[in-house]
């Protein structure tokens, strides 16, 4: 037989969220939605902790770990919710999208900064252009002779 793909949310290539390391809930939805929405349990929360999660190297977790600090409950876990559809499948794959979106920004490795110089000719017009300021300036100073 071939080889089996991990069962899962694709975040990036090699990182894959397992979908046992996910918890789902679902609640009413509150809004429009006529009878409907009194009855069916549409709106979806899903629950993912990256301080456990075997989905990620040490630097990725550290990475993940500092930069969604601000998004974590008070447990560590990310929480997602979506009620924007009428229908549980739709919001269920909305917050799996968002998830995915959420954790590979969080991945992405900052660009790394390089310090730069001005030319030789910003260089040299700067210069010039003080040497001119300080000859005018120069100028409009009363003489001894005056």
């Amino acid at each position: 037989m071939g080889h089996q793909e991990p069962t899962g949310i694709v975040v990036a290539p090699g990182v894959v969220l397992p979908e046992r390391e996910l918890t789902w809930q679902f609640s009413r939805s509150g809004g429009p939605g006529g009878q409907n929405v009194n009855k069916v349990e549409t709106k979806v929360e899903l629950r993912f902790s990256p301080a456990t999660s075997d989905a990620f190297s040490e630097t990725q977790r550290a990475r993940v770990m500092q930069r969604l600090q601000d998004r974590l409950t008070n447990a560590g876990e990310l929480v997602v919710v979506s009620d924007r559809y009428r229908h549980q499948l739709r919001n269920r794959q909305d917050a799996i999208e968002k998830l995915a979106a959420i954790v590979r920004t969080a991945l992405k490795q900052p660009k790394k900064r390089r310090p730069t110089k001005p030319s030789r000719g910003a260089v040299q017009r700067r210069l010039t252009e003080k040497k001119q300021r300080s000859e005018t300036k120069r100028r409009r100073k009363a003489t001894l002779d005056d």
